[in-house]
């Protein structure tokens, strides 16, 4: 039975009264009777960090491996007091090389603790923290730098020579602090010098903030804490102005649902591993919830490849991750069940089948957790009490999956940058795949109708709509771009996100659709890629995938990255003759492995209109570096497109000529 949704989870409210030619939203739903914004005495982003140091002490904090002859070791931690004393003199050191309060300050690196610790320093000296991330392009950095005119970088010692040679177009840049000052080359330092640029390292920096014993002005709910640089998939990038007073309000929103028994609670002894890209706000909100509840926080190496390594030493109890990487373990693991066979085989899965006809009452099973799932459960360091999944919608497959073969909480968060994430989050104790459940505590929802899509809030049984979301960490505005910040927030504070939702019998919030990643076949037909490839995903002999559409005909086509482990034994078994190379241009294989998708695809509910009728494969995968992906791992559907043109031509062509490569 679904949960019964009573205060203070979700709380009905009037719709508002619709003026002429405008939409009439049935319902919308908020967290409790008043929205939370803050806990008391917390109003800023260093007041919430303050609370997490008195609660750490001399606990573990920050933690990287130690790395020998360059192979890492163990986690080496600093305590929280040991890090508040550092990041204290930091921020007093950027503040005496001439930084002032609500000027932009520029991260430019991976996950790594000078990351934190000048974030944390930045919110103490109101600082405006900007992210910069090499998938930007390099034109999109100068329409940043320059908008923001941000005269201060705090980088890694290998993208110095980046910013000197970005020098020329951005005047404004004056000061570069190198967070790895030992992996500093002097030919790089003497470049940037000549350039006109001056480098520090972050440890002389601290050095010159530890002589300052002068206490600078506090920070103010309304400062602006980041500016969030929407990776996006095409245009010229949007500022999302984020204020303090906004970061609060997301962090503490899941710190409450965690207090009131609703979401996992996060408290001091919680390790938490971090390798979601801190340019986003996934990842600063549930890096913040740690940092506020005095929780250690250990990075990984830097090398997505080398993750599950960084997770077997660290042994984290809370792991927040995006569903591509599920979709991994999900395809690695039934593929070993399936390559083992036998009664291996057959115990796993009547393990499997256990546990889910009781998913709905625990994630646990006496039997089963011990002897099928406990060297599963190793692969994520077997400690783990709750997952969160975030940034993309996640299979409802996927996430029985992780419930059943890690024992633990699985939990799916809804937000964007334009909120801070605090959108929605599913319940404990619900284990109902395919919902993103109710509003933070900070926000409330409404649908609105999309007549063109036929998404109406009158529908029934369950009505449906665009998502707007109103409350405490709604954006401030598009910097400097008025009129795009009118298109997103309208006069009532209403944020128009652009998903398509419903309410289902339980007031949850599901995602069904999505404005913009909509098209539209020949036929008439809306097609929804996001979902199509979700399913073909789950196939073991897939990576990735992207299905395409053109309006001007009636099929679909699709670009399959096969999944190295499983393709190569189904290539040996059913094409012994065929290498790999060969493989991704044979017209057999193809055929082979389409016939193979469609079946699955039926098996999913795929409807005709909604299966892929031509593939092309390729061994190169999506990925950040090759600009096919953004920093949090959604597919660039336009570049996408323009990349893989030709393919999609030539499949387009076979098709229309009548014969199907299936």
């Amino acid at each position: 039975m679904a949960p019964s949704f009573q205060p203070p989870y979700a709380v009905k409210v009037p719709g508002a009264v619709a003026k002429e030619g405008e939409t009439v939203p049935l319902r919308h739903f908020k967290f409790a009777d008043k929205l939370i914004d803050h806990p008391p005495n917390v109003y800023t982003m260093w007041d919430l960090y303050l609370n997490g140091n008195k609660i750490g002490g001399d606990s573990p904090f920050l933690g990287v491996r130690e790395k020998v002859n360059g192979v890492a070791g163990e986690y080496v931690w600093r305590s929280h007091s040991e890090v508040r004393k550092s990041i204290e003199n930091y921020g007093r050191g950027l503040v005496s090389l001439g930084l002032q309060r609500q000027k932009a300050i520029g991260v430019y690196s991976i996950n790594r603790p000078e990351w934190t610790m000048t974030e944390q320093a930045s919110y103490r000296q109101g600082f405006i923290i900007v992210a910069l991330y090499d998938t930007l392009g390099a034109e999109a950095i100068d329409y940043i730098v320059n908008q923001t005119d941000m005269e201060f970088i705090v980088a890694s010692a290998d993208k110095l020579a980046n910013i000197t040679h970005l020098k020329g177009s951005l005047p404004s840049i004056k000061t570069v602090i190198i967070m790895d000052g030992d992996d500093l080359k002097d030919a790089d330092k003497k470049a940037a010098t000549d350039a006109g640029l001056a480098v520090y390292t972050f440890q002389e920096v601290e050095k010159i903030g530890e002589a300052i014993k002068e206490e600078t002005e506090l920070p103010k709910a309304e400062d602006i804490a980041t500016i969030c640089y929407t990776s996006g998939t095409t245009g010229t990038p949007k500022g999302a102005v984020i204020t303090q007073g906004n970061c609060v309000a997301a962090i503490y929103g899941a710190a409450a649902v965690g207090d009131v028994g609703s979401f996992a609670s996060v408290d001091h002894t919680d390790v938490y591993i971090s390798y979601l890209p801190l340019a986003h706000v996934f990842e600063r909100v549930a890096q913040g919830l740690h940092v506020y509840r005095g929780a250690a926080i250990g990075y990984y190496q830097g090398d997505t490849a080398k993750l599950l390594d960084d997770i077997t030493v660290l042994k984290p109890t809370v792991f927040c991750s995006v569903p591509r990487l599920f979709n991994r373990i999900y395809d690695k693991v039934f593929a070993g069940v399936k390559a083992k066979g036998g009664l291996s085989s057959f115990l796993f899965y009547r393990a499997y089948n256990a546990k889910k006809a009781n998913i709905d009452n625990t994630v646990h099973h006496w039997l089963w957790d011990r002897l099928v799932f406990g060297q599963i459960r190793q692969k994520l360091g077997g400690r783990l009490r709750f997952i969160l999944s975030g940034s993309a919608p996640v299979s409802p497959d996927v996430m029985d999956f992780m419930r059943i073969c890690f024992s633990a909480r699985v939990f799916e968060g809804y937000g964007q940058t334009e909120n801070m994430c605090g959108g929605c989050l599913t319940i404990e104790d619900d284990n109902t795949s395919g919902v993103v459940g109710a509003p933070f505590p900070c926000s409330e929802i409404k649908l609105v109708d999309v007549p063109d899509m036929d998404y109406l809030s009158t529908d029934k049984p369950y009505p449906r709509g665009e998502i707007c979301i109103r409350g405490h960490s709604i954006m401030r505005e598009y910097y400097k771009v008025p009129d795009k910040t009118a298109e997103a927030i309208d006069a009532d504070g209403w944020l128009h996100t652009g998903d398509v939702g419903m309410f289902d019998s339980a007031n949850r919030v599901q995602i069904i659709d999505r404005l913009k990643n909509i098209f539209k076949l020949s036929q008439g037909e809306y097609i929804a890629p996001e979902k199509i490839e979700g399913v073909y995903q789950k196939h073991e002999l897939v990576a990735q995938a992207f299905a395409y559409g053109d309006s001007k005909q009636s099929s679909l086509v699709g670009i399959i990255v096969p999944d190295n482990d499983a393709y190569g034994p189904w290539l040996k078994s059913n094409f012994p003759k065929i290498s790999k190379e060969e493989s991704y241009k044979s017209d057999e294989v193809n055929k082979a492995l389409l016939k193979a998708l469609n079946a699955f695809g039926k098996e999913n509910d795929l409807k005709g209109f909604e299966q892929i009728r031509a593939i092309h494969l390729t061994s190169e995968e999506f990925t950040v570096e090759n600009d096919l992906l953004t920093p949090t791992f959604k597919l660039k559907r336009e570049i996408a497109r323009k990349v893989y043109s030709t393919q999609i031509d030539e499949m387009y062509a076979v098709l229309s000529n009548g014969r199907s490569f299936n």
